[in-house]
């Protein structure tokens, strides 16, 4: 079994999901604004989550310009999808923090498939057979569990491939969007069917993906960011009405450019995201896409 390292990035994310994950409610603890230091740890992760919108003939051999060269020294492994009905995902290995790189692309809009699965908002028990000994209480986005069913043993595979190729011991799981609910998914599945490794997942622009069981699930077992741009309406739906609850390790990027650490499941404070979008038409379409710091999601 392999006994997992930590590099200094995972070092500093998983203490910044301790410092923000105490059982105290999260109205009596402070939101945070994050350092210039700690906001710049996280472009490395944007562009990953950004080249998952790159058609997976360019990430397989890492020549997708921009995105690709913004982290130069990533080793592709596997990729697949279509951007219709499968979203594009790749895996592969960054030798820079010793970390498996998982990306799931987001929601192509000019895609009716990708659309209809945003779209399909019953909420479902997880597949015995894919999140085995998970209770029947936890439930998710029904849209969502299909569309991470597609691909989840392709992705489990180029994961164990890469984990015995050059000996990782972390896994990093990244997307945008329908990508951000995907990879959530996925942080729940490969812990599931992998032991040994730390498993992270920073998303961004996420929409909810389950109910209380499984947001409190996710507090539980998995080292979560998700990341929210200023009025980005995404983040809101599927609406709370509807049984849906956000995970903790919510960061807000706020009108003025400051990141905040809004501690607590769907702070309702207007310095984070369910405070400052109180609805759908308080929303701003174009803040979805970004900029994360300089990132703009899109290929």
């Amino acid at each position: 079994m392999l006994t997992p390292r930590l590099p200094e990035f995972l070092t500093f994310v998983l203490a910044f999901q301790a410092a923000n994950a105490s059982p105290t409610n999260s109205r009596r603890q402070s939101i945070t604004p994050l350092s210039s230091s700690e906001i710049t740890a996280f472009r490395p992760f944007s562009y990953f989550a950004s080249t998952a919108y790159c058609n997976p003939s360019t990430t397989i051999n890492w020549s997708c310009g921009a995105n690709c060269d913004a982290n130069s020294d990533f080793i592709p492994i596997a990729t697949g999808g279509d951007g219709s009905s499968v979203q594009f995902w790749y895996v592969g290995y960054w030798p820079s923090q010793e970390t498996v790189i998982v990306a799931h692309q987001g929601t192509n809009v000019s895609k009716i498939q990708a659309d209809a699965t945003d779209l399909d908002v019953l909420l479902q028990n997880l597949d015995s057979t894919l999140f085995p000994g998970v209770d029947s209480s936890v439930e998710v986005h029904s849209g969502f569990a299909r569309e991470q069913a597609k691909t989840a043993t392709d992705v489990l595979s180029a994961v164990n491939t890469v984990i015995s190729t050059y000996g990782a011991s972390n896994v990093t799981i990244v997307g945008h969007s329908l990508g951000a609910a995907i990879a959530l998914l996925d942080g729940v599945y490969l812990p599931l069917q992998i032991s040994g490794v730390s498993f992270r997942m920073i998303g961004y622009g996420m929409p909810r993906v389950g109910n209380q069981a499984f947001a409190n699930y996710i507090d539980a077992h998995l080292a979560i960011t998700h990341i929210n741009n200023k009025k980005d309406f995404v983040p809101i739906i599927p609406g709370m009405f509807l049984g849906y609850v956000h995970p903790w390790g919510e960061v807000h990027i706020m009108g003025n450019e400051q990141w905040v650490s809004c501690p607590g499941q769907d702070n309702p404070s207007t310095e984070c995201i369910v405070g400052d979008v109180p609805n759908v038409f308080d929303g701003v379409e174009s803040d979805h896409d970004g900029p994360y710091d300089t990132v703009e999601m899109g290929c």
